[in-house]
């Protein structure tokens, strides 16, 4: 019998780090090569144009005449409208309020140390939409009331893509269930209101929802402009979001629908107890893949009036004040960034949750 020994010990430096993961075979090198000759090539120049050649200090458009870079006094002097649009200066507390405790909400639902997550998600489902409205609306407590038309910038972004992806999650699952009911009334009427929603552009759905529905409705009736386009957004994403949910259903092995049976459970008992938190592992890609692209299509209720962000920066950069060959172009990026931020930010939570739920699987 040999006497027990370590297992060798593995150091890996720099060197053999850049081997083993750049240069790992003649594809790897040249795609490495490749990606280092796009970032000399782009990098320096945009780092000029945004930082080097900028416009930084200012207050109307003379700060960016003559300046090759980015005009970001423009940025500075507009971000209250980009933020807020048109809401009433004066309240704009209401939104910071807003702000302020759904980022703490967020915040505490991230970190996973933070206890009592179940009390504080059912908060920001049914409590914090209820707050979020009374501060924002107004007419509640002595605030003023601020109509909807006036919301717009960030604010109207967040507003549209958060109560769109509240919305059709729990839409989406309820129709990818009916897609797949026995009952042959229930099965036929979520196949058709998918195959719809799917078939219509969302352009579409905004217009008929702005122009058209007021014309169905009773005289006298008055539906608030944005509340459609809530509406709209909802089941439009709802139609995606059941397909999403019904591929993450079939996944599932059928034993475990057996095995659901087998213990006595019922339907909706199996399916909120044993199917639908294992599809959730094989659903978050797509789930999260069509909240990134809800977040990004907010910007289309531009074209029914509302100045969302996308809507904020096109309209500033056609004032007369800061008319200028740059501002436009920062603007876009601006926006874009702001864009990427957020999407990003899903992205990578989403990979968090993917990589805690498949800890099972390792052990």
């Amino acid at each position: 019998m040999t006497a027990f020994r370590a297992p060798p010990k593995h150091h890996e430096g720099p060197v053999e780090w850049v081997r083993v993961h750049l240069f790992d075979g003649v594809f790897n090198s040249i795609l490495t090569l490749a990606m280092i000759a796009l970032v000399v090539w782009a990098v320096p120049p945009a780092a000029k144009w945004l930082f080097i050649d900028a416009a930084w200090h200012g207050a109307a458009r003379d700060a960016c005449e003559g300046v090759s870079g980015a005009c970001w006094p423009y940025i500075g002097a507009r971000l209250g409208q980009i933020v807020y649009g048109f809401y009433d200066a004066g309240e704009r507390w209401r939104a910071d309020v807003v702000f302020a405790f759904g980022a703490i909400g967020l915040a505490w639902l991230v970190i996973p140390r933070l206890p009592r997550k179940g009390w504080v998600g059912g908060m920001m489902l049914t409590l914090y939409p209820l707050v979020a409205f009374v501060l924002l609306s107004g007419g509640w407590f002595g605030l003023p009331i601020v109509s909807t038309e006036r919301w717009g910038g960030l604010l109207l972004t967040l507003v549209v893509a958060a109560v769109g992806i509240v919305a059709s999650l729990p839409l989406g699952v309820i129709l990818a269930l009916g897609r797949r009911s026995e009952l042959p009334v229930v099965r036929v009427l979520c196949v058709a209101f998918i195959e719809v929603w799917r078939g219509v552009p969302m352009i579409t759905v905004l217009f008929a929802a702005s122009s058209l529905l007021p014309l169905f409705l009773p005289d006298g009736w008055e539906f608030d402009k944005l509340l459609r386009a809530l509406i709209s957004i909802a089941f439009f994403n709802a139609a995606y979001m059941a397909e999403v949910v019904r591929a993450g259903l079939q996944a599932l092995p059928k034993g475990q629908y057996e095995g659901a049976a087998a213990l006595g459970l019922g339907y909706w008992q199996a399916m909120i107890f044993i199917v639908l938190p294992q599809a959730l592992r094989t659903m978050l890609p797509g789930i999260v893949n069509n909240m990134v692209s809800m977040f990004k299509d907010t910007s289309l209720v531009t074209i029914i009036g509302f100045f969302d962000l996308m809507g904020t920066i096109q309209a500033g950069a056609t004032d007369l004040e800061w008319a200028s060959p740059n501002v436009a172009v920062t603007g876009y990026i601006f926006a874009a960034l702001i864009y990427w931020a957020f999407c990003f930010s899903m992205s990578r939570y989403s990979a968090h949750l993917e990589e805690q739920l498949a800890e099972g699987e390792r052990r």
